[in-house]
């Protein structure tokens, strides 16, 4: 216990240069991937988005991880991200490995067995729907529950349709 309180200079110096180090290599395949990197897209950028932060704390915290090995693990990681991105263009990967998103409500009617399937409440439902400024359900064109894990709103007056293209999953 008493290891929790020890400061050493060595220690910070170690801390602060592994920090700098693991950092700069984040910047630099981030470029070289892109944006989508830090997406959530899909739950496979929700994942590199968690991986990437505990490589990050455990390298820069962690004294049995050397920060030659925490950049082998973002190289490692960015360049699964970058396969998986390419993969998804192709029809049949990207039905394995999306979600598909859910319509929950149609034209102010919530589909019966939608919210349990997808584990949603009515109250998570509700305050997405407040969320969006929505006072009447019959504004309700549409609500998604996106493969990301978002509810989308589509809401609008009565006299405009919701575009097909929109819900056709």
């Amino acid at each position: 216990m008493n290891k929790w309180f020890k400061f050493s200079a060595d220690g910070l110096f170690a801390i602060v240069l592994t920090a700098i180090g693991i950092y700069l290599a984040l910047i630099l395949l981030t470029r070289i991937s892109g944006k989508r990197s830090f997406s959530k897209m899909s739950s496979f950028d929700f994942a590199m988005t968690v991986a990437i932060g505990s490589i990050l704390a455990t390298v820069i915290i962690s004294k049995s991880v050397s920060l030659q090995h925490g950049i082998t693990g973002l190289v490692i990681i960015y360049a699964i991200q970058m396969l998986v991105a390419e993969a998804r263009k192709w029809q049949f990967m990207r039905r394995i490995i999306d979600n598909k998103p859910t319509l929950l409500m149609l034209n102010g009617k919530i589909i019966e067995g939608r919210l349990e399937k997808c584990k949603v409440t009515a109250s998570d439902l509700k305050a997405k729907l407040r969320e969006a400024n929505v006072i009447q359900l019959s504004e309700v064109k549409a609500v998604v529950f996106e493969s990301t894990g978002d509810i989308s709103v589509l809401h609008g007056s009565d006299d405009k349709d919701i575009d097909e293209w929109l819900i056709d999953f």
